[in-house]
Parts: C-alpha cells; structure tokens; sequence
C-alpha cells in the first residue's frame, strides 16, 4: 500500500469536478440503459435523446452543443436512426427539409435515461441537501452562460 497525501476539496480543479461528476451521471444512465436492452447507443447519443426528449431545442442547436463536425453529427444522427432511436420526418412547415424525432423506441430509452439521471440526482440530494443541490444547479448554469458569451 502507497502511502499518498490527503487531497483536500480546495485542491481539486472545478474542470476535475465536473468531468468525475459527468462520468457519474454517464456511467448510471449507460447502465440502466444496458439492463433495459438498450446498450446500443453511441456515445454523445445519450445526449442527442435527452436533449429530444426534453423538447424545446432543434436538432441544430443539439449538435451545435455537442461541438462535433457536421460530419460526425450527420454519422451520429444515422446511427440512432437506423438503430431505431430516431426517425427521420418531413418538416410540416416546409416539406424541403428533413427533421427527426424520437420513435417509441427512442422515447422508452429516453424514460430509462432519465429515471437514471433522477436517481443520481435523489442520490446527490440526500447527501447535500435541496437547497445545495439547487445551489450547484445554479452555479454550473452561471458557468454555462459565461460560455455562451466567450462565444459570441
């Protein structure tokens, strides 16, 4: 056995933070998904199918989040599509372009998805409490938005 120092909180980077806490979060939703017999989802497609299902967002602004090539974007869209996550419809507003939306499949997944997220989340606020678990929220969406604005 190593004897290795103590870290303490104040010496571990906010980036270390939120990469362990994203694996968390990935590594729950991964392994509802293979119990339930969805173990074939690419990786940033657990993202694509959240974000879907939460609605309000066009698949545009999806990939644009995902910062991946459009090309990778179209494989990762193709993917889902022909493993039955997504399908491909005509836009009813204007039949020239192509939109894409959760099938039932894709739906199902997406509700084991987030019961995964909501047990981390019940998990996390039983640990820290409502109010610091709300607090975390808030911070990590002031970190969002100073993105957003270094971006334009």
């Amino acid at each position: 056995m190593t004897d290795q120092p103590e870290i303490t909180l104040d010496e571990i980077t906010l980036p270390a933070l939120l990469r362990h806490a994203r694996y968390t979060y990935g590594a729950a939703m991964r392994a509802a998904l293979a119990e339930a017999g969805y173990d074939d989802i690419p990786g940033n497609g657990l993202y694509v199918i959240g974000a879907l299902a939460l609605g309000g967002a066009p698949l545009g602004e999806i990939v644009r989040d995902l910062r991946v090539s459009k090309q990778a974007a179209g494989q990762l869209v193709d993917a889902l599509v022909l493993r039955g996550y997504l399908e491909r419809q005509a836009d009813p507003e204007d039949r020239r372009k192509l939109t894409v939306a959760l099938t039932e499949r894709g739906r199902a997944a997406a509700d084991v998805q987030i019961a995964a997220r909501e047990a981390v989340d019940a998990k996390l606020m039983a640990i820290v409490g409502e109010e610091d678990f709300r607090r975390a929220k808030q911070v990590l969406a002031a970190l969002i938005d100073i993105g957003r604005e270094d971006a334009e």
